[in-house]
């Protein structure tokens, strides 16, 4: 067994500040003793009981590019193993994001060959028979860390043996090297604190994938 401390990291593909944050936490792997694993949750199931109160772009966004890769995804962890989860999701984020090829089918099948998966998994794009995995991978992210929150979920074990998780950090750029390793340190510290909940100020920047 791995004498590591592990990291659960709750994905959505779709997501491109999980996406940054999942490149944060590669290289916190870098210069830290933790070893991440990987699950998936889904912007989809999130807010599908609030679809009214979305704004209507993002609405549209949910109902019609968060589901496929979500399903696809889900397949690829149930017939190949969960161990399939981290390489697949940098081969998706690396054409979503850093490419801009989007969330459809063919970046997709792309990414699917990328890491030697088969085309076939796209056969769950429309449904999917694990619905209900899908559905229990989500609850166990959020069940961790609460409904008022999106993607990415983190969770490490505190200092009494029971996981503290947390909703981001959102950073832009990912931080590298030492750099990542401090804001890790300060997370942590910030997490494990009785009582804390948040620490918050404006976005005045977009993801920035320059140093990916």
């Amino acid at each position: 067994m791995s004498d590591k401390t592990p990291v659960d990291f709750w994905f959505d593909p779709l997501c491109p500040w999980a996406w940054m944050t999942s490149r944060w936490v590669l290289e916190v792997e870098k210069v830290r003793d933790i070893e991440v694993r990987w699950h998936l949750m889904s912007l989809a199931v999130l807010n599908e009981n609030k679809l009214d109160e979305l704004p209507e772009e993002y609405r549209e966004l949910l109902e019609t590019k968060a589901w496929g890769p979500v399903r696809v995804v889900i397949a690829a962890q149930q017939e190949h193993g969960p161990e399939v989860l981290g390489d697949l999701y940098t081969a998706l984020g690396t054409r979503i994001h850093n490419r801009a090829e989007g969330p459809g089918k063919e970046t997709v099948a792309a990414a699917l060959k990328d890491v030697g998966l088969p085309e076939s998994l796209l056969e769950h794009w429309d449904s999917t028979p694990y619905e209900a995995e899908l559905r229990a991978s989500h609850k166990e992210g959020i069940d961790k860390v609460g409904q008022d929150v999106g993607t990415p979920v983190i969770a490490v074990p505190g200092s009494d043996g029971e996981q503290i998780a947390f909703f981001g950090p959102v950073v832009t750029p990912a931080p590298q090297g030492e750099e990542a390793g401090r804001l890790w340190d300060g997370t942590l510290a910030v997490a494990s604190v009785p009582g804390f909940y948040e620490i918050k100020r404006s976005r005045t920047k977009g993801p920035d994938f320059s140093n990916l």
